[in-house]
């Protein structure tokens, strides 16, 4: 398999592969609007004046789909040891990578690799990574867990126990906003049988930046996305019609509202369409984990939000056969 850590590390100054070479109307060197970082709403999770932070999620939610979050009471040494360990897995041996390469023939995306959904015009991105399922229990496969370094899975456990305050938080925020009960939006989503799907996204230095993206635009499938990012610069999102490096914000999570949240929502929440781009010199590495409903799960728009004056805007459908659409690229 042709992996971009090895392309990346035979292109030193040199030509990259074509199939990496986006049209012009695609790169970010034409495409980014340059000397401006989009100033995403920061929410301050630790504000007594609760009121105040769910008012302020509700709008960013409407208004841009995706925020920053600030005092998430995750300890800066658990994000840390996260972001270690995921390094050092993509700083391994590539044979030890390729121990837990996905299988071409399964239908689960869990594994190390590079290809995701289908590609238009046969363009790739500048990125491989690995995904495994780190909650519920019942739904986690350890296989694709790396077993170096040691401390991998300890520090992703530590991770996710932390996690879990934050994703209610934010599922009690939304449900109120949507003016339901504090717990009905979480139980109509899934309840604690959601999936809490990782991904390591691991973007090496590009010789010619300007004419790759790491991630193609796109809108997460998710209900929420909760994303770690490291100190390279590379979230875009795109604003009034052209896209815009995302403010780097330290110890921050960025907040991506998902498909089947807007479509849950029946579209008062939107989801946020954005990009990645990569570096020159430095290694980009992020860590999203995706709340999602099982396969079986079946999303619309929820009864309490459909009437006679505002009729379903989305299908409802089961998730597998939404991701399934999604990722080879076929109208919902």
């Amino acid at each position: 398999m042709l992996r971009v850590q090895t392309v990346a590390s035979n292109s030193k100054d040199v030509a990259i592969p074509d199939m990496f070479v986006r049209p012009e109307t695609e790169q970010p060197g034409f495409t980014t609007v340059h000397g401006v970082k989009l100033e995403v709403p920061i929410i301050d999770f630790s504000n007594p004046d609760e009121g105040k932070v769910l008012h302020e999620i509700m709008e960013a939610s409407k208004k841009w789909g995706m925020f920053q979050i600030v005092n998430h009471e995750i300890p800066s040494h658990v994000i840390s040891k996260l972001q270690s360990v995921g390094k050092e897995f993509f700083e391994s041996p590539q044979e030890e990578k390729e121990l837990y390469a996905k299988d071409p023939e399964s239908k689960s995306i869990e594994g190390y690799g590079t290809k995701l959904q289908k590609e238009l015009n046969g363009k790739k991105g500048w990125v491989d990574h690995l995904f495994h399922i780190i909650w519920p229990l019942s739904s986690i496969n350890y296989h694709f867990w790396p077993k170096n370094p040691p401390s991998y899975r300890e520090a992703n456990e530590e991770y996710l126990k932390y996690l879990h305050g934050v994703v209610d938080k934010l599922f009690r925020s939304l449900s109120i906003g949507l003016g339901f009960e504090e717990n009905e939006l979480k139980e109509a989503a899934g309840g604690d049988d959601m999936i809490h799907l990782l991904k390591i996204n691991y973007y090496p230095p590009c010789p010619f930046p300007d004419l790759v993206v790491g991630v193609p635009p796109h809108t997460d499938m998710s209900y929420i996305t909760i994303l770690v990012p490291n100190h390279v610069q590379g979230l875009q999102a795109f604003r009034d019609g052209h896209w815009y490096d995302v403010k780097y914000v330290p110890n921050a999570l960025v907040i991506h509202i998902g498909d089947q949240m807007e479509i849950i929502s029946n579209g008062k929440y939107k989801a946020v369409f954005h990009r990645t781009t990569v570096s020159k010199d430095e290694t980009r590495i992020s860590w999203p984990v995706f709340i999602e409903p099982q396969p079986e799960y079946e999303v619309g728009p929820h009864p309490k939000l459909v009437n006679e004056n505002n009729p379903p805007k989305y299908k409802t459908k089961k998730y597998k056969d939404y991701a399934y659409c999604k990722l080879n690229k076929i109208p919902q």
